[in-house]
């Protein structure tokens, strides 16, 4: 895990905060950062997630990710989260974008509100 000053970067850690819900038409999910605060990686990342039809929920680790600057090694730009579960990965974009990927076959893609 990397720190960086934060100064001159504010719009790194806007994801960051300690708990943030996107709900989409389908799920409500529950993202919780589990490092320190001035972090601006982070690999230990929770997501609850709640189907809104049948209340069935599923509990993932994953971590941040992040847009990297010029010199191809300091993250720059906040992209949202990364989930896994098996062969199966659950992204989250800082925009509200909840994709699901089993394998290369994209099996849900829905946009939702995030509440911080």
């Amino acid at each position: 895990m990397k720190r960086i000053l934060l100064l001159a970067l504010p719009a790194l850690i806007a994801g960051h905060a300690s708990a943030s819900t996107l709900t989409t038409r389908s799920f409500v999910i529950d993202i919780k950062v589990n490092c320190e605060e001035g972090n601006v990686t982070c690999d230990n990342v929770t997501y609850v997630g709640t189907s809104r039809k049948s209340g069935k929920r599923i509990t993932l680790r994953g971590k941040t990710t992040h847009g990297m600057c010029a010199d191809g090694f300091t993250p720059c730009q906040f992209l949202g989260y990364e989930f896994k579960n098996g062969k199966t990965s659950y992204r989250v974009s800082e925009d509200g974008m909840l994709m699901v990927v089993q394998g290369n076959k994209r099996v849900l893609e829905e946009k939702g509100e995030w509440k911080w």
